[in-house]
């Protein structure tokens, strides 16, 4: 007899169906209900397909699964200083702690002691060269976790190290030439001189620096692996991992077996936003290093203290820039230097950085400029993915640019933004050589800009700012151009299997990983649509690299475009075999059987869909099929940096009005207005989830998530919730207007779809000039204000004091 729910249960069912219709208020229901009569499957909202598991707490992560008998606890030790060089480790005490089964060091390993990413430079386990505060030492395997935790946490006791000064900031490992790969360069020129030349010529020039800070991935579901020996030297591993596949080559690497000894399987992750792409490697090898050796169950959960101090997250950036400009505003030369902290290692800084020097553009037309990306080898945790993979960094550089612009020139930024935006059918050429053949962004902003009241609301917050002295309003519209595809070619493809079953049912199995944004759910509607069969019939599985093999990692907002196109080719293939059977056996073409609301129409017939699979089966039509994609027309040399790396381009923009304290530095968004483009959106509900998401994600990273190393010791000082503060519902505006840009894409993406993941994380870039308007306002707009991101409360006081004495 099924029990009562819990209460409290029943108040999240609630809260979560409230969000539901609030937001299906804001898509069009009654076009969507007559498209999914007529017997589509896409482009209709439907709830995440584990929704109704996550509201009443059964959607089942690693850390629930049953534990098996004998498993054990792992645990690691960390280094308690930044840079040195390790002379010795005495182990006994750990080892004698209670409940303490062994501990693996790096001599354990009966591989290779690397799990880097695409650079083989990032040990497991220290291999003597200390290279950031918290980075592994060995490993203590335990009965118990919390036995495990307290064994290893006397690392800093039994620990011989040899301290050397380490490097902390990006702008000390420049001056130091050390960097983690070699610097990039990036540059297009079409008048004499190139850059250089034509910011000499130019009417105007601006020189500066600006800096945006990192950030923690912060996903709710910590890093974790539960590696599990099998028969002859196998190993199953499950891991909250965004790459199934990198893991299965790691894990097999360091065991020194073939990676078809090596089972990774994820059926979903809490959150990973980038940061469980590359970076669960080292705790996936070593759970495997010590089942194998222990010939055990081994769990390795890391503490959320322990996670931070380990893992690296968003890169910090450091801008160095000149631009030359004419008297409207258009810039006619620019030349930056980027400078980020990769940390220790290379992990993803080469390709994170080659993203950044592609997005400086934005949506601007840039004649003449020259583009230098310098990755900093710094003593603190190895930098690696995040939401929007080096995008956000480089446009919101361009956007301080133009902020700054239209302020020397006493303009609008918006005015300013506009001219300088990409044409239609001349300037419309990227610096790296592509073509920017979609542009919609002269349409989505006019729309923004009229249905927001973007000019009226400036003319509000100006007078306001006349007659208030302490409280300053700003506001401001910026606009983004995301190019989707990951940078590197063989990356962009996918599989997928699809399984239709004797009794109608089907099953997808693709190599995308799930964490919480809706990618089986919108695969399994391209699967229902294909075939014509309500959702209902259609089930995603976990993914498995025993059935899906060499799988990309759900990355660069590439999981709808390429699994969806992979499942689609699957059930496609299985449709025209169903095709030719109804019409072999009804009469009539192939090519004129329609499947639609579960029935297929054939010769003036409508079967139900599960009798033609009965007669499929006895028949002995095959009722499975393999689909694969890869995205075409892309290339990318990566020592000129020039070609084609992006399949589109996603646009959108937003207005955001912020009301400052210029006392306190206290501030407050007032509302927001979102305009995004998704194409043809596979499901719109889903969609303007993922975008409210980011919007908020986004505005955290420039204003509240701080990152602080201490100077002498690199200790990360802002290691837990408590001194790191991402935003809560508190930080929502109360007035929040999000929606889809009416259109689709003009290139072959899935059912004319855009990805929606990374693009909506630059619309907050609104906020943070926002609150610079107003602090801007302060000085009646005649001082540019020297705000860094995040715009913390210091770091606002700092840039009104500066405006005050400007």
């Amino acid at each position: 007899m099924n029990k009562p729910l819990d209460p409290k249960v029943l108040q999240r069912a609630q809260v979560f169906s409230h969000y539901l219709k609030n937001t299906e208020l804001r898509v069009d229901r009654m076009a969507e209900a007559q498209a999914e009569r007529a017997g589509a499957r896409v482009g209709v909202s439907r709830p995440h397909e584990s929704a109704h598991l996550h509201v009443a707490g059964e959607a089942a992560y690693i850390d629930d699964l049953p534990e098996l008998a004998g498993t054990l606890h792992c645990a690691l030790g960390l280094s308690p200083v930044a840079s040195g060089q390790l002379t010795g480790m005495s182990l006994n005490p750990v080892r004698a702690m209670p409940g303490v089964v062994a501990v693996i060091t790096p001599e354990d390993i009966p591989g290779v002691n690397d799990c880097g990413s695409i650079i083989h430079d990032d040990p497991i386990l220290c291999d003597g060269e200390i290279r950031y505060l918290g980075q592994p030492v060995f490993a203590v395997l335990a009965r118990t976790r919390d036995a495990a935790r307290r064994a290893a946490a006397l690392a800093k006791d039994v620990l011989q190290i040899e301290a050397k000064t380490p490097v902390i900031s990006p702008r000390q490992a420049h001056e130091l030439g050390q960097y983690v790969l070699r610097p990039m360069h990036l540059a297009r020129s079409t008048t004499e001189g190139g850059a250089q030349g034509a910011i000499a010529r130019a009417p105007h020039r601006l020189k500066g620096s600006f800096s945006v800070g990192g950030q923690e991935q912060f996903y709710l579901e910590g890093q974790i692996s539960y590696a599990i020996p099998k028969e002859d030297g196998g190993m199953h591993v499950y891991c909250s991992t965004q790459h199934p596949s990198e893991m299965q080559l790691l894990i097999s690497h360091a065991l020194h077996v073939p990676a078809n000894h090596v089972h990774v399987e994820c059926r979903r992750m809490g959150g990973g936003f980038g940061g469980k792409e590359s970076q669960s490697g080292l705790f996936a090898c070593v759970a495997a290093v010590a089942a194998r050796r222990l010939r055990r169950p081994v769990k390795l959960r890391v503490d959320r203290d322990d996670d931070f101090m380990i893992t690296g997250r968003r890169h910090c950036f450091w801008y160095d820039y000149e631009v030359g400009y004419d008297d409207q505003g258009k810039v006619l030369g620019a030349e930056i230097s980027m400078i980020s902290r990769a940390g220790h290692s290379a992990d993803l800084s080469g390709p994170v950085m080659t993203r950044a020097l592609c997005h400086f553009d934005n949506a601007y037309w840039l004649p003449d400029v020259s583009m230098h990306g310098y990755s900093g080898r710094t003593n603190t945790q190895s930098n690696t993915a995040f939401r929007g993979f080096g995008g956000p960094q480089g446009a919101i550089a361009i956007e301080n640019i133009l902020d700054s612009v239209a302020r020397h020139l006493g303009k609008d930024p918006l005015d300013v933004r506009r001219i300088n935006f990409y044409g239609k059918t001349e300037n419309n050429v990227t610096p790296y050589g592509q073509t920017v053949d979609d542009n919609i962004i002269h349409e989505l902003t006019a729309q923004l800009e009229s249905e927001s009241d973007y000019r009226s609301r400036r003319a509000e917050a100006d007078a306001f700012n006349t007659s208030s002295p302490v409280l300053k309003r700003g506001i401001a519209l910026t606009p983004l151009k995301f190019g989707i595809s990951f940078n590197v070619k063989h990356f962009n493809q996918a599989g997928a299997l699809v399984h239709v079953y004797a009794d109608g049912s089907i099953l997808v199995n693709h190599g995308g990983t799930e964490m919480g944004q809706g990618l089986n759910t919108k695969v399994a509607q391209v699967v229902a649509h294909e075939l014509g069969v309500n959702f209902e019939r259609v089930r995603c599985t976990a993914t498995d690299t025993e059935k899906v093999a060499n799988t990309s990692a759900t990355a660069a907002s590439t999981g709808a475009d390429l699994n969806g196109k992979a499942a689609q080719d699957a059930a496609r293939q299985i449709r025209e075999r169903l095709a030719t059977l109804a019409a072999r056996l009804h009469g009539g073409r192939a090519e004129d059987v329609r499947f639609a609301n579960d029935a297929v129409q054939v010769n003036g017939q409508e079967l139900p869909f599960c009798s033609l699979i009965t007669q499929a089966y006895l028949e002995r039509v095959q009722l499975w099929s393999d689909g694969f994609y890869a995205t075409p027309g892309l290339s990318w040399d990566r020592e000129t940096m020039h070609g084609r790396p992006f399949f589109y381009y996603a646009y959108g923009a937003a207005v955001s009005e912020v009301l400052v304290d210029t006392l306190t530095g206290e501030w407050k968004l007032l509302r927001a207005d979102i305009l995004h483009d998704a194409g043809k959106s596979l499901n719109p509900a889903v969609d303007i989830g993922q975008i409210e998401g980011a919007f908020i994600q986004g505005m955290g990273w420039l204003t509240t998530e701080e990152l602080v190393w201490h100077p002498t010791s690199g200790k990360l000082t802002t290691h837990a919730p408590s001194t790191y503060k991402i935003p809560t519902a508190n930080d929502c505006p109360p007035v929040l207007h999000c929606q889809l840009y009416q259109g689709q894409n003009v290139h072959d993406s899935i059912h004319r779809s855009k990805a929606v993941g990374e693009p909506p994380l630059l619309l907050p870039f609104s906020v943070f000039f926002a609150i610079r308007d107003a602090v801007s306002a302060v000085g009646q707009h005649r001082v540019d204000p020297p705000l860094m991101a995040p715009a913390t409360s210091e770091s606002i006081l700092r840039a009104i004091t500066a405006v005050q004495a400007g």
